[in-house]
């Protein structure tokens, strides 16, 4: 299936602001581009890119002062298959986990792992170890959070969130992985576009969206499988552009000075007639 996607998002600022911008799709998914992700700036600016520490396409611009759009908009192929599920799939030690993966057990700006390790333990450590665990941890997230697109709060923690009992997709995330990093489950965040696709139609505006990743052992071998605690489902269609430890290391805009976000917008849809399907990735 192809998938047209893209954005427009305006931001007014009071003189020269630098910004650090992550609004391309991950390295991955370039060679399923159907036509090419241009990020296009009115006015029209320099800019240059880079790979940052996470493998996440790193845009860096400097908005001259006044009003800035940035938008792209482009089609992409995608296999239109559902998250792979793997409800075998094991835990695997600590000690036999990649150097690489070590980080995402650790405690992260928004996923404070000190204050949750006693909840993590008391309500999953009667639980199967493995997918069965992890999805365990996605049901409570998901029943014990409210969804309030009003009630978003920039710097609401992991442990802000359980308390809380409210927040937006990204906070879902946060409470997940926070918890799975309890029980030494690697997990790492993720965002990027997640439209309305094989699901009924969502009539609030469409937004970027945020999921997250465990690291356990499957049928084809250790790796990186997605849940989402918001959903709770296996959805079609996801296009990743960051992956972090948590939201910290996946903002789409960071500003170095005052920027106001003046005009968001965001679109998802799959495209009629385009359904060859793409060989799922190992």
């Amino acid at each position: 299936m192809h998938i047209r996607t893209g954005f427009s998002i305006a931001f007014d600022t009071v003189g020269p602001t630098p910004m650090n911008l992550l609004l391309n799709v991950r390295p991955e998914r370039r060679t399923d581009l159907v036509t090419p992700e241009t990020i296009t700036f009115d006015p029209p600016i320099p800019a240059r890119q880079h790979v940052d520490a996470f493998g996440n396409v790193c845009t860096r611009i400097v908005a001259p002062g006044g009003r800035i759009t940035m938008a792209a908009d482009f089609t992409i192929a995608d296999s239109g298959l559902p998250d792979d599920q793997a409800p075998g799939a094991r835990q695997p030690s600590v000690q036999d986990l990649p150097d690489d993966v070590l980080m995402y057990l650790l405690g992260s700006r928004y996923c404070d792992t000190d204050k949750l390790s006693g909840v993590a333990w008391s309500l999953f450590g009667s639980t199967p170890e493995g997918w069965a665990r992890v999805q365990a941890i996605v049901d409570f997230a998901h029943a014990h959070l409210r969804f309030d697109y009003q009630q978003a709060d920039a710097t609401r923690t992991a442990f802000d969130g359980y308390t809380q009992r409210v927040g937006v997709c990204r906070d879902f995330a946060h409470l997940a992985i926070t918890l799975c990093r309890c029980m030494n489950i690697p997990a790492r965040y993720a965002t990027g576009y997640l439209g309305d696709i094989g699901v009924s139609k969502d009539p609030a505006p469409m937004d970027f969206s945020a999921w997250f990743e465990v690291y356990l052992d499957g049928p084809e071998g250790p790796r990186w499988y997605t849940f989402d605690a918001r959903h709770n489902r296996p959805r079609i269609g996801r296009i990743v552009m960051a992956r972090g430890r948590d939201a910290t290391d996946c903002a789409l805009t960071t500003s170095f000075g005052s920027a106001y976000l003046a005009r968001f917008d965001v679109h998802t849809d799959e495209v009629p007639g385009a359904a060859t399907p793409l060989a799922r990735a190992a």
